[in-house]
C-alpha cells in the first residue's frame, strides 16, 4: 500500500498557528509580570539603528566649556551676535535649466532676505568676492546634473565654512498636496538631533540663514531634523484650533531631503582649501550604527556596560526569581 502524504499547511494556516503561539507566550508573560512584578519579567525593548548607535568623540555634551566657548568663538559667531538680517545671494550652476531655478525660487519663498541672481559662466572665486562686496552674508548655490537639481553648496561668507549636500529627494510645492501659501513673516528654526562637532557646524551655518528675531503672528516654521545623516527640510504653519487645546500643522513645501558631502573651512575653494570632513563611503560606511552628525551619548554608553557588567554572573529564571550560578534550581 503507498503511504498517505499529510496535506501540506497552506500559509495562512502557518501564519494562524504563529500569531496564536504569540498570543500565547504574551498572555503567560503578561501573567508572569502581576504575579512577581515588573523586574522579574521586563519589556522587550526592540532593537533599533538609533538605539543601537555606537559613540562618536565628537560629542558636543550641554556642559563642556571648551567645546562650546569654540562655538561661541567660530566664524558664525558674529551672526549670533548682531540682530541684522541676513542677505543671502541664491544662484545656480552655469547654464542651470527650469526645474533649478524652479527650486531657487521655493527657497525664496522659505528664507527672508534672498536676492537671486544668474550665474552665467562667472568663477565661483569671483562670486564669493562680489558677494562679500556686496555685504552679503550667505550664498546657496544649486547645482544640477541632467537638467534637474541634485547639490546645494552652502557659503557662509566672509570667512567660511563651506557645505555641500546631495539632494537625496524633492518634492516641489505644487507637487504638494494641499500645500499652503507662505507668509513674509520671519519662521520660527527647530534644529533636531545636531550633536556631534560637525553637526553642530552644520546647524549654526543653517541657523544663520534665518533671522534671530522670529514673527510669532506668521506661525511659520522651518524645521531641519537630521536622522541617520539625512537632514530633512520642511516648512509649515501650525494652526490653533477653535478649543484652544490642540493646533495642528499645515504644509507650505518645499520638502527637501540633504545628505552632507563634505565640509570645508574657508568660503569655497575646492583646489586648495582645508576639508574639515569629507564623506568616504567604503571607508565610513563599514558600520551602519555610527553616524556623522549625531552619535549616542558616550557617557550613557559606558553606564549601560557598567551595570551589564555587574549582572554577568545571575540569570533569570522561569519563575521571575533571580539565582547566582552557583546554585542550582529545583
Amino acid at each position: 500500500m503507498p503511504e498517505t502524504r499529510k496535506p501540506r499547511k497552506r500559509g495562512f494556516e502557518i501564519r494562524a498557528e504563529k500569531d496564536k503561539e504569540k498570543r500565547e507566550r504574551r498572555k503567560k508573560r503578561e501573567e508572569e509580570r502581576e504575579k512577581h512584578g515588573e523586574e522579574a519579567v521586563p519589556k522587550q525593548v526592540p532593537k533599533t539603528i538609533e538605539s543601537m548607535q555606537e559613540p562618536d568623540e565628537t560629542y558636543v555634551y550641554s556642559d563642556d566649556e571648551e567645546v562650546l566657548d569654540d562655538l561661541v568663538n567660530d566664524e558664525m559667531s558674529e551672526h549670533f551676535k548682531s540682530e541684522l538680517v541676513p542677505k543671502i545671494l541664491v544662484t545656480t550652476s552655469p547654464r542651470a535649466k527650469l526645474r533649478t531655478w524652479k527650486l531657487c525660487f521655493e527657497l525664496k519663498k522659505c528664507i527672508p532676505g534672498v536676492e537671486i541672481y544668474s550665474r552665467k559662466n562667472v568663477a565661483m572665486k569671483r562670486v564669493v568676492k562680489q558677494a562679500i562686496e556686496h555685504k552679503f552674508t550667505d550664498i546657496i548655490v544649486v547645482h544640477e546634473d541632467r537638467k534637474r537639481p541634485n547639490g546645494i553648496a552652502l557659503i557662509h561668507l566672509p570667512e567660511g565654512p563651506t557645505a555641500y549636500f546631495k539632494i537625496n529627494s524633492l518634492k516641489y510645492t505644487k507637487e504638494i498636496k494641499d500645500a499652503g501659501e507662505s507668509t513674509d513673516h520671519y519662521p520660527e528654526i527647530i534644529l533636531n538631533n545636531f550633536r556631534t562637532r560637525v553637526g553642530k557646524t552644520i546647524s549654526r551655518m543653517f541657523e544663520c540663514l534665518f533671522p534671530q528675531k522670529p514673527d510669532f503672528i506668521g506661525r511659520r516654521v522651518i524645521t531641519l531634523h537630521n536622522q541617520r545623516d539625512y537632514v530633512f527640510f520642511r516648512h509649515h504653519r501650525y494652526e490653533f484650533k477653535k478649543e484652544g487645546t490642540k493646533a495642528a500643522l499645515h504644509e507650505l513645501g518645499p520638502r527637501i531631503t540633504l545628505r552632507l558631502k563634505w565640509l570645508q573651512k574657508g568660503a569655497y575653494d575646492t583646489r586648495s582649501g582645508e576639508y574639515e570632513w569629507v564623506l568616504k563611503r567604503h571607508e565610513m560606511e563599514k558600520s551602519r550604527r555610527k553616524f556623522i552628525l549625531c552619535s549616542a551619548d558616550p557617557r550613557k554608553q559606558k553606564s549601560k556596560e557598567t551595570v551589564g557588567s555587574e549582572y554577568t554572573s545571575t540569570k533569570i529564571v522561569p519563575c521571575g526569581c533571580i539565582k547566582d550560578n552557583d546554585e542550582t534550581t529545583k
